[in-house]
């Protein structure tokens, strides 16, 4: 073995001019590589974090109520006993609140927006308000003179809004101006408030422009609904990998203490509005989801990127592997006396194989180790300088609003195994042959 390893490495330092070629051109891809996975997986996290802070809870305790065959609303009309029994049933849980939902247009004196209304306890809510930053108003207003930041413990108080940056922008306010809240009610009727803009927030990717919070008791009263009344019973757990397998085993425990269940549905609660709207029920159900099932409507984002990124490095690696393939070939002719001389001196089939796939594979792991050190590093000078982007579809893209890529260590081992492993595919025929050359064939063709 060590003497296999010691021969290849010293083929690899004879061929230097083929050896550098090929091992520039495996670092640039293995760069290419490791920059689109941490694009791909940096755009994932984000997904989570925006998910889970804005919109849903690693699992979500839903549902709808239907006062008539044509009619659904998305509430909980048994708030308290849904938040017990969750409590009961899934004690490993961090935390468990609840949200009222709603949808409606925010209107000021010059634009107005469309959003989803969440309402929100204030005391209940620290994981929401430790994820947030407060915007200064140079991220909404443009020349701002000044950075008035605003407060989230203002929220507290009756009537007050809670917008991000991009919706402020839009709406052209600033902290204290005051919006006029438009939605309709269960009933069909429309109700209107004015709210106080209390705080801005930066942006949580392009997920926060479709949400703005207010206080609980606000959308409980513009929905003309009951104190006992809820949008959503949110949980969240220590690991959102977890949510899946707890949000089966909460449905199964639902479903023994007789409570009407819809069939699991990984849609966002309100795309299934015309569906329900169409079944033949009256009353209660309940709708279990999960944090990804809710943001299902983005989810080809990351898709994408994985699609991008295999599908780029599967060609140039193809190339690569091309490019081995024939270097290996040239290096049997050009080795075949030396071959002829290892089989002469009783090298066994094995060890050629061994010495020329740890050639190629030696190669493949160096050349990748630099192309993965130079695109971590790179990377990392990159999130130091917090540069913004300034481009609204990049900044949806990437959903956030400066250039932030995260390298994990995983990823950098994923490279180097990957580029390992198809550098020495690659060479596995061409070592094969190699084995082959009888030992007096060998010799006679180097006459």
């Amino acid at each position: 073995m060590f003497s296999a390893l010691e021969i290849a490495a010293r083929n690899l330092v004879q061929a230097r001019r083929r050896t550098l070629l090929l091992g520039l051109a495996i670092s640039l891809v293995a760069m290419l590589f490791l920059v689109l996975r941490s694009v791909s997986n940096s755009v994932g996290d984000r997904m989570v974090e925006s998910a889970t802070t804005l919109s849903a809870g690693h699992i979500n305790v839903g549902g709808f109520f239907k006062p008539r065959k044509k009619g659904a609303a998305p509430i909980l009309s048994d708030r308290q006993g849904i938040i017990d029994f969750v409590k009961a049933k899934v004690p490993e849980a961090v935390s468990v609140i609840d949200r009222g939902r709603s949808w409606g247009k925010i209107i000021s004196p010059t634009a107005s927006i469309n959003a989803g209304i969440s309402g929100i306890i204030f005391d209940e809510e620290k994981r929401f308000f430790n994820s947030l930053r407060l915007a200064p108003e140079n991220e909404y207003v443009k020349d701002a003179k000044t950075n008035s930041f605003g407060n989230f413990d203002d929220l507290k108080q009756e009537n007050t809004i809670l917008l991000f940056a991009g919706q402020a922008k839009k709406l052209e306010v600033r902290v204290g101006d005051t919006v006029t809240l438009v939605t309709e009610a269960t009933g069909g009727e429309s109700n209107t408030v004015d709210l106080r803009v209390a705080a801005i927030a930066s942006d949580i990717g392009f997920m926060s422009n479709f949400s703005v919070f207010v206080q609980r008791k606000t959308v409980t009263e513009l929905n003309s609904n009951g104190e006992n009344v809820t949008g959503v019973v949110m949980v969240y757990l220590d690991s959102h990998r977890d949510s899946q397998k707890v949000m089966e085993r909460l449905y199964k425990d639902f479903k023994d203490a007789k409570y009407e269940m819809m069939e699991h549905d990984p849609k966002p609660f309100f795309a299934k509005f015309e569906k329900v709207m169409a079944e033949d029920w009256l009353g209660q159900k309940l709708d279990l989801t999960v944090w990804s099932d809710e943001i299902s409507f983005v989810m080809w984002v990351t898709t994408a990127l994985d699609f991008v990124s295999f599908f780029v490095v599967g060609i140039l690696g193809l190339i690569i592997a091309g490019g081995i393939m024939n270097a290996m070939w040239m290096n049997v002719r050009e080795r075949t006396k030396e071959i002829g001389t290892l089989r002469a001196m009783g090298a066994q089939k094995g060890f050629i194989v061994r010495v020329f796939m740890f050639e190629s594979i030696l190669l493949g792991l160096f050349a990748s180790s630099i192309g993965a050190f130079i695109a971590a590093a790179g990377l990392m000078i990159l999130n130091s300088l917090k540069l913004p982007i300034t481009s609204d579809g990049i900044r949806l893209f990437l959903m956030a609003n400066t250039i932030s890529i995260n390298v994990n260590f995983s990823q950098i081992i994923q490279t180097l195994i990957v580029f390992s492993f198809i550098t020495g595919l690659a060479s596995l025929y061409p070592a094969l042959k190699a084995a082959k050359l009888r030992p007096v064939e060998a010799l006679m063709q180097t006459k």
